[in-house]
């Protein structure tokens, strides 16, 4: 175990560097002068000389890149040409939002994707399997800014059933004001006992975190059905069936576990993907997340700004697959020796 941990360091850590590479190169490939963008555009030239001299723009290639990732390390992720706050300040306003977005989503896709891979494999070529294949197609194939709109109009605007947008009801901030631990308001709410708006934050969540949930929860559903099918087909059920196990038995009891192992792979790749397609959905729903710190730095061409979301989002890509990698190590010995 210690030597495939050390590995899979290994690996997420030059996936790392090279995203950090990646990222500087792109801020000095987009088109536009990151110091008129802080400056302005009817900055005199001593101002810009100054903005260039205060972003290190006056230094060689090599220089500057040396001078970011020392930053980084350091923890200074430059400062926002928008906001002309510090990125990494920033980020760790905006992204809660997001992670308390996309985790119920998960929450919600894991809840309703694996108990519909069961059916679907208990009842294969059957209705159920056909419903639920179908149901999948649909889930995955519908673009999320189509169904955000859908479900706005539908179960906001036309029923009334939750509210159209927003991450909760901004009279409260007067009546019940909320005091900040995580900055993830959900959290914060149930930890400060404050009532009304972790209720209205919940109904706000509704909506949006179906939206993205639905992606995941067809992919889930599909790679838990295809997974338990071929467990099933092995040698060890048939001696479990033999012994009397019913078809439900054998699925849950011993296919399963085994089956989600690619679940949890796939799980990785799901998160970073729900955080990216997020964007569109907070835009939507106009949720105080990375979605639109992104849009507001990509629509100023806050360089900076747009490198720090890149970096992040990817650091949480790599940390996830490394921890589900190292999960699937303690589930699944053989893991560990490929």
């Amino acid at each position: 175990m210690p030597r495939y941990l050390i590995r899979r360091l290994g690996q997420a850590l030059l996936v790392v560097a090279g995203v950090i590479v990646l990222t500087f190169a792109v801020m000095r490939l987009v088109p536009g002068d990151p110091a008129v963008a802080y400056a302005g555009p009817k900055a005199t030239a001593a101002e810009l000389a100054e903005a260039r001299r205060r972003f290190g723009l006056d230094e060689p290639l090599p220089v500057q890149l040396w001078n970011y990732v020392r930053d980084l390390l350091g923890g200074d992720w430059g400062t926002s040409l928008h906001t002309r706050q510090p990125v990494r300040d920033d980020l760790l306003q905006a992204f809660p939002a997001s992670l308390e977005l996309v985790g119920a989503a998960l929450i919600i896709a894991l809840a309703a994707g694996i108990p519909l891979g069961i059916a679907a494999a208990r009842y294969k070529g059957r209705l159920p399997d056909l419903s639920v294949r179908l149901s999948s197609m649909l889930a995955v194939s519908v673009p999320v800014f189509w169904l955000a709109l859908a479900l706005q109009t539908v179960f906001a605007s036309g029923l009334g059933w939750f509210p159209v947008a927003g991450e909760y009801d901004a009279s409260l901030d007067r009546t019940s004001p909320l005091h900040l631990y995580t900055n993830i308001t959900a959290v914060d709410a149930l930890i400060t006992g404050n009532w009304p708006i972790l209720t209205s934050t919940l109904s706000h969540l509704v909506l949006p975190a179906l939206v993205i949930a639905a992606y995941p929860a067809g992919v889930v559903a599909q790679m838990t059905r295809a997974a338990l099918i071929e467990e099933s087909s092995r040698d060890h059920a048939r001696l479990e069936r033999a012994l009397g196990f019913g078809e439900t038995a054998v699925l849950t009891r011993f296919a399963l576990r085994p089956a989600l192992n690619p679940v949890l792979s796939l799980i990785a790749l799901v998160f970073a993907y729900s955080i990216v397609n997020g964007f569109l959905v907070e835009a939507v729903f106009n949720w105080p997340g990375l979605g639109r710190y992104a849009a507001d730095s990509i629509r100023s061409l806050d360089t900076p700004a747009i490198a720090g979301v890149t970096l992040l989002v990817a650091v949480l890509y790599v940390a996830a697959n490394l921890a589900v990698d190292l999960l699937q190590g303690v589930v699944d010995p053989r893991v560990r020796a490929r």
